[in-house]
């Protein structure tokens, strides 16, 4: 039994080594080139948010899915030249595999969240709120935006400091390759 337990752990262990083996971490830095893939993925925060309704969240409700983590504000310039790609990822490969979850961190009141939302076109995206900005503390966010790709393990295994085309080809196949079954 316990023979039989271990080949099952190393196989579903191996299983998930191949699957990060078959990304082309090179192609999408070329198209990304702001990207740093996380040399030793590291668990992401614990720290929990919130939606507009005051319900909580954590970023363990997306285990077993990819996960493109944005951290954003109102104010931010970049933020508003982003958003629009990553509603667009959203839109076009965003479901059970994979999700866009963009965070609001610091003070962004919900009016003007909605507000900038209707201005930049977003219409796939969800509200989510980090009003102390515990989360994005906790994950060592110094500047917005920040994107952090985050692996169905729950493990940070990229990250992207600033703005980026998150529609373009090379992150769109990024997405492809990691959702991958």
């Amino acid at each position: 039994m316990l023979r039989s337990v271990l080949l099952y752990t190393a196989l579903v262990l191996g299983a998930n080594a191949a699957s990060a083996a078959d990304v082309d971490w090179d192609a999408a830095k070329a198209g990304l080139p702001k990207l740093v893939q996380s040399s030793d993925p590291a668990p992401v925060g614990t720290t929990e948010f919130t939606d507009p309704d005051g319900g909580t969240h954590s970023l363990a409700d997306y285990q077993g899915q990819i996960v493109l983590l944005n951290f954003w504000a109102t104010w931010c310039a970049p933020c508003r030249e982003e958003m629009p790609a990553l509603d667009e990822l959203q839109t076009e490969l965003g479901g059970d595999d994979f999700q866009v979850v963009t965070i609001a961190t610091g003070r962004n009141a919900v009016p003007k969240i909605h507000d900038f939302f209707d201005e930049v076109g977003v219409t796939s995206l969800p509200i989510l709120l980090d009003p102390r900005q515990q989360l994005a503390r906790e994950m060592g966010v110094v500047g917005l935006p920040v994107s952090v790709l985050i692996d169905r393990d729950g493990n940070e295994i990229a990250r992207l400091m600033g703005d980026d085309d998150w529609a373009s080809d090379p992150a769109k196949e990024l997405i492809r390759q990691l959702s991958a079954p």
